[in-house]
């Protein structure tokens, strides 16, 4: 938790109201006055920030869709080099499906509309989704 403090000054004598019965309440809550030229401080509690949830993109595995084509979308959607690129194809032609990053679901969805959008371009049955991390 986060504080911000703020000095207050309290008034003087020469800004009280004329009712000549001693300084004003403070507002403590305490039945005390305010007194002299004391200095005060006022803070405010402001709460964190939450972490966004993240999203795993998901390539599923095809009879259909070139490794080749599926090398080069891993590559230039999700900025994976050639090495790693050829090991996560492998990985989702083995075993179904993949992990092809972790986003905010925003950027998650962004990347699955691409992916589709060019599998769809090059008429590859290629498909590809999200789930929560």
């Amino acid at each position: 938790m986060i504080l911000d403090v703020f000095p207050l000054t309290a008034p003087t004598r020469a800004s009280w109201s004329g009712s000549g019965d001693g300084p004003p309440d403070d507002g403590s809550g305490d039945g005390r006055n305010g007194g002299g030229n004391s200095t005060g401080l006022a803070t405010r509690t402001r709460s964190k920030t939450k972490k966004p949830s993240l999203y795993k993109v998901l390539m599923l595995n095809d009879d259909y869709t070139p490794m080749e084509f599926v090398v080069m979308i891993l590559q230039r959607f999700f900025k994976m080099d050639i090495d790693q690129a050829t090991q996560v194809m492998l990985h989702v032609h083995q075993r179904g499906v993949g992990v092809c990053g972790v986003f905010t679901l925003e950027i998650a969805e962004t990347k699955v509309t691409q992916v589709l959008d060019c599998a769809r371009a090059h008429q590859h049955p290629l498909q590809c989704t999200i789930e929560a991390e």
